[in-house]
Order: C-alpha cells, then sequence, then structure tokens
C-alpha cells in the first residue's frame, strides 16, 4: 500500500483575526479549526502520517488544547519556519523515508471534502501533481500600473485551494532551492523545476479562514453540514 502523509501548515499568527487567540485555535460549531482540518484526513485514511507544522511557542497551548477538547487523533509536531515555503520544508524534513506521497494543506481549511483529498492522491500518484482548483463566478478585470483596467476571461482562470499533493521525492526536490518571491504556494514552488502541475477540481465550501467573517460563514457551513448528515 502506497504510504501517504499530510502536512497541515498553521503558523500564522491570526493577525487579521483581530483577536488575542491566532485563528486555527478559534471553534468552529464547538470544535477548534486544526482539529476538524486533521479529522478530514484521517478520516479519507486513518494510516496516513499527519503532520502539523505550527509555531514553535504554540506546541504547549496546542496539547493542552487537545486535553481540553479530548482530541486523541494521532499526529506530529514540526516547528514553523519565518515562512510558509520555511514551514513546508520542515514539514517535508520531517517525513518518514517510506513515504510516497504528501498532501500540503492550509490548517485553516477545514472544510475540504473527503472527495477532494482522495483525488487528489490519486492524481498525483500518476501524474506526479494534483492542485485543488475552482473556477471564478465573478467577472475580473486586469489593473495595470497607469490606473487603467481591462477586461479578462474569466474561463481562463481559477482560484488555486489547498490540498496540493505531490510524490515526494519531486516536492522535496522542488523545495531544495533558495526561496523565491515568486514562491506563493507549493505549486509555484514545484513549477520552478520546470514540472507542469496537474489541476483537479476543489470544493466551494473549502475556504481559507482569515477574518472574522470567515469565521462567521464557517459557522454556517458547519451548521448545515450537521443538518445535511
Amino acid at each position: 500500500m502506497t504510504k501517504k502523509a499530510a502536512i497541515l501548515v498553521a503558523g500564522g499568527r491570526g493577525s487579521r483575526m483581530g483577536g488575542p487567540v491566532a485563528k486555527q485555535y478559534l471553534p468552529v460549531a464547538g470544535e477548534p479549526v486544526l482539529m476538524r482540518t486533521l479529522s478530514v484526513f484521517y478520516h479519507v485514511d486513518p494510516a496516513i502520517d499527519l503532520i502539523l507544522v505550527l509555531p514553535q511557542n504554540d506546541f504547549l497551548y496546542w496539547k493542552e488544547l487537545c486535553k481540553d477538547y479530548q482530541f486523541t487523533i494521532p499526529h506530529r509536531l514540526v516547528a514553523g519556519g519565518n515562512s510558509r515555503f520555511q514551514s513546508v520544508r520542515n514539514g517535508l524534513n520531517s517525513l518518514k523515508p517510506e513515504t510516497e506521497l504528501v498532501a500540503i494543506h492550509d490548517g485553516v481549511r477545514p472544510f475540504v471534502k473527503q472527495e477532494v483529498i482522495e483525488e487528489s492522491f490519486e492524481v498525483a500518484a500518476r501524474a506526479g501533481s494534483a492542485i485543488a482548483v475552482i473556477a471564478l463566478k465573478d467577472s475580473i478585470r486586469k489593473l495595470r500600473d497607469d490606473g487603467k483596467s481591462f477586461y479578462e476571461e474569466r474561463q481562463y482562470f481559477r482560484l488555486v485551494q489547498t490540498p496540493q499533493t505531490f510524490l515526494v521525492e519531486k516536492i522535496k526536490k522542488a523545495f531544495a532551492v533558495t526561496e523565491l518571491q515568486q514562491f506563493t504556494d507549493d505549486a509555484t514552488v514545484y513549477e520552478n523545476q520546470g514540472w507542469q502541475v496537474t489541476l483537479i477540481s476543489g470544493n466551494a465550501e473549502n475556504i481559507k479562514i482569515t477574518t472574522p467573517e470567515d469565521m462567521d460563514y464557517a459557522e454556517f457551513i458547519a451548521a448545515k453540514q450537521l443538518s445535511d448528515r
């Protein structure tokens, strides 16, 4: 059986949330965001190696939070770096030698569908990569330096989500470089090697919780999921 891992990156301080507690630790429908995210990956594959990348100073707080919520899903903690790139690289360096596929996911995206995760592993095993994306609904315009704007055909664009899943040997090679400004996500690091990424369909509910408004929407999604069961 292919050995899989998931690196959940949650190294941010949550400054845009405007409160004393970072967004990844806030409860949604009674359960902290990170616990929800870990649970989704665990239920896809209970044998998956779950790696949670957090600021080193948050380790004790997280362990106490797990005790408070009686959260027992097995996972490993890895210290984050000064940037997302460095945090992901720390996670990659912690992978077990036998790991063949790894999904890299934003810890504050707790509503990714299990089917998206499953497909990401299946496609990455064949193609080397699998990047979750969704189509745009709104019209878009491109701004120029002179202040003018012009229309763009939205069908040629996609919004990028996570998970972004890869063959381990390829993504580790991709991250063995100096960090560059254009590395906005894992796909751009992979592409820097000259490799084309493969896109898969994500899900619209897979929001990245960043602001207080996102928390309100997250509560709505969680309530809807509960009522749909």
